[in-house]
């Protein structure tokens, strides 16, 4: 079976030409086309007049927030406690973790340590919470900065917009500084036709907590939202944006309309072990390395950057299935192929560094430290 030409491929070079004697499965990264969507993103953002704090929990690596932040961005996002402090502790010191914490007797301690050596905000969205996180933090001589968030239709956690005053006023009389609302506008991966839909959801819900909280005297400097899909719509009221996924895009972005295939940055190299069984091959690069992820608008598991018409149709631990189409081209028996994932995120998560790609060669390692 004849290779399919590289000209064929809607991928980066670097995916698609992969150097040798890569151990696989690895995650890889092609450094061009990550540095520009760094830029890409910074300058839309600078356009638009906002912040840019992206969300890391798409990469967890610290090597790769200094490149965030070489590139301009204006804080981090984490998903949580922990790993607020792993990158904390490599220098990182102005943190938003965009989701509710629960500060029980064993995040209590860790919670005023972050807060008492970085610029930390934290996402609030219930009174019992309020009271748990003022106590964590009484005594450390500045209040905690809190941000209200707001459900403006992913209905996974926040507040009804219209309560964000309520809860802003309980949060003040415990001794917390409210520093404004922020959203997650999740559901934009409903369907690739959701994105503009969820940023006018997104837009709205602001807009209403914005008045919420001015009616019951507190200003909102701070305007938090975005997601990946939803950031090439316009940040109507928004003083920053929170995209994450943006560093490397995936087969997910590329469906929902945020990037195309020329933007994706990362693939998961594998080798071809099996061919036994006629009409597919066999990877050694299962779900530990690719993740489950399918949203039942996306078909199969990943597809070939190499050979744009193949795609995984199943996954086991450790094997990937991909069936040959008659007349196809595909890889041969020992041959190594970049997997375009159906989500990045899950695939950085899996994986204990990213080979960072350039030129056809591999320039360095980054690690996975921030998880």
């Amino acid at each position: 079976m004849k290779p399919v030409s590289v000209a064929a491929s809607p991928f980066a070079p670097g995916l698609v030409n992969l150097p040798v004697g890569l151990r696989t499965p690895c995650a890889v990264v092609d450094l061009p086309t990550l540095r520009a969507n760094l830029a890409a993103q910074r300058a839309q953002t600078a356009a638009a007049g906002i912040r840019l704090r992206p969300h890391v929990k798409t990469h967890s690596s610290t090597a790769l927030a200094g490149m965030q932040r070489e590139a301009g961005m204006d804080g981090l996002t984490v998903g949580t406690l922990g790993m607020g402090e792993r990158f904390a502790a490599a220098g990182f010191d102005d943190l938003l973790i965009a989701a509710p914490l629960w500060a029980d007797a064993g995040t209590a301690p860790r919670l005023r340590a972050l807060h008492e050596g970085s610029r930390l905000t934290v996402g609030l969205d219930g009174a019992a919470a309020a009271a748990r996180l003022a106590a964590a933090v009484a005594g450390s001589g500045r209040p905690l900065r809190v941000l209200i968030e707001v459900d403006c239709g992913h209905h996974r956690s926040g507040v009804e917009p219209g309560r964000a005053g309520e809860l802003a006023g309980v949060a003040a009389r415990q001794g917390l500084a409210v520093a404004g609302v922020f959203t997650y506008p999740g559901h934009a991966y409903s369907s690739p036709a959701a994105p503009a839909q969820a940023a006018a959801d997104q837009a709205a819900a602001l807009r209403a907590a914005v008045a919420s909280l001015a009616a019951a005297g507190f200003e909102s400097p701070v305007v938090s939202g975005g997601s990946t899909p939803t950031a090439p719509h316009p940040a109507d009221g928004l003083t920053e944006l929170r995209p994450g996924t943006y560093v490397f895009h995936d087969l997910q972005q590329v469906a929902l309309g945020a990037a195309s295939e020329a933007d994706v940055a990362l693939a998961v190299a594998a080798t071809v072990i099996s061919t036994a069984v006629p009409g597919q091959l066999v990877l050694d690069a299962g779900a530990k390395a690719l993740g489950r992820d399918r949203p039942e608008w996306l078909p199969g598991h990943g597809l070939l950057a190499r050979y744009p018409n193949l795609r995984v149709t199943r996954v086991f631990d450790y094997h990937a299935v991909v069936p040959i189409p008659p007349g196809a081209s595909a890889p041969r028996l020992g041959d190594v192929v970049a997997v375009i994932p159906n989500h990045v995120c899950t695939v950085a998560h899996l994986a204990d560094h990213l080979v960072l790609l350039e030129d056809g060669r591999v320039r360095a390692n980054a690690a996975i430290d921030g998880r």
